[in-house]
């Protein structure tokens, strides 16, 4: 077996947990090559690992919305026919819902997921002639793990993962770095990941009074609109629009990083950085409280409680703690506190 499709396509976080089972067949099969299927937002994270040899992008994203569009068209037969270009020893399809089941369909070779009490989407699990278990509640680098280790005939691998980022591939921004700085990730998918901005006003502050100067960075419009409203002083900055991999550039260099449960958090930790992320409706089990898992909070029409909860105090404690002492407060002790260095509420 040389070479493999793997077809996983969004989104941040769960591409970065990814990674660590190419790591592991890359070592358990020498010379193994994969060609990814991934959804071009996303394609700088395939070029990031060693193992990726080509990478085929989707829009699928805007296909949903202009399916009668020529094109539409065009761009969907561009990818299927990019797909059907080579021939593969296997085809792992990594996602496990309906649309990278489809796709799969396409592909020039035997088909490998996860079984039907394994898959994210049921349907799903038809397309695949080779079917895996991996338990819904482990962790997702886990779930891949196994599958990748099952598919391709060798044993899971009981080391620790190994995200195996080319940092090479990173690209240094336009702008100048301070000399030591942290990186807060405001930003999050859903409104019952986010901390209220009062809170990240008081830890900004907090942190530039220690002496440290603190990056904010961005990626729609509502997210440079939040940033900028959270600068309100000197010794912060809003950083401009950056690709993934100068954005990987500028994580890589920060002395910590204080995250949502979004995928620049992942990007952290598979970069070893010192690391806060917050967890509200989220599980930190499943990604990374009695989490809800909901995309909007029942109980309140503001802020989210469950994160409102966690304090900047506690978090700026935490953050101390994995710094060690901070430039302008290098006598100041920190009190203990109950939150670990991965926070949840």
């Amino acid at each position: 077996m040389k070479r493999v499709l793997l077809i996983k396509l969004t989104s941040l976080g769960d591409l970065i947990h990814a990674l660590p089972a190419l790591s592991d067949a890359q070592s358990a099969r020498p010379g193994l090559e994969f060609d990814w299927v991934i959804d071009e937002n996303f394609q700088e994270i395939a070029r990031w690992h060693p193992a990726v040899k080509g990478v085929i992008t989707t829009n699928h994203r805007e296909w949903r919305g202009a399916l009668a569009n020529a094109e539409t068209h065009g761009s969907i037969s561009k990818t299927i026919e990019e797909i059907r270009a080579n021939e593969y020893d296997l085809v792992i399809d990594g996602q496990g819902n309906f649309k990278t089941a489809l796709l799969s369909l396409f592909s020039k070779g035997p088909r490998a997921g996860f079984d039907n009490h394994s898959v994210r989407e049921w349907i799903a699990h038809l397309a695949y002639q080779r079917r895996f278990a991996a338990p819904k509640n482990a962790h997702a680098i886990e779930r891949l793990r196994r599958l990748f280790a099952s598919a391709l005939d060798y044993p899971i691998p009981a080391s620790p993962p190994d995200f195996r980022i080319r940092r090479d591939r990173f690209v240094k921004p336009n702008f100048d770095l301070p000399g030591e700085y942290l990186v807060f990730v405001h930003n999050a998918s859903w409104k019952t990941k986010l901390w209220p901005e009062r809170h990240w006003i008081d830890l900004i502050e907090k942190s530039v009074q220690a002496g440290f100067r603190v990056l904010l960075p961005w990626g729609t419009s509502e997210e440079e609109s939040r940033a900028k409203r959270l600068a309100i002083g000197p010794g912060v900055q809003v950083m401009p629009r950056l690709s993934l991999s100068e954005i990987g550039y500028v994580i890589e260099r920060a002395k910590a990083c204080v995250c949502m449960d979004t995928g620049l958090s992942h990007l952290a930790a598979a970069l070893d950085v010192p690391s806060i992320t917050l967890y509200g409706s989220t599980d930190s089990g499943l990604i990374g409280a009695s989490p809800c898992r909901a995309k909007t909070c029942r109980y309140s029409s503001g802020d989210n409680p469950c994160l409102e909860q966690i304090g900047p105090e506690r978090v700026f404690g935490e953050l101390l703690r994995l710094t060690g002492p901070a430039p302008g407060l290098r006598q100041v002790p920190v009190s203990p506190v109950s939150a670990s260095a991965r926070t949840a509420s």
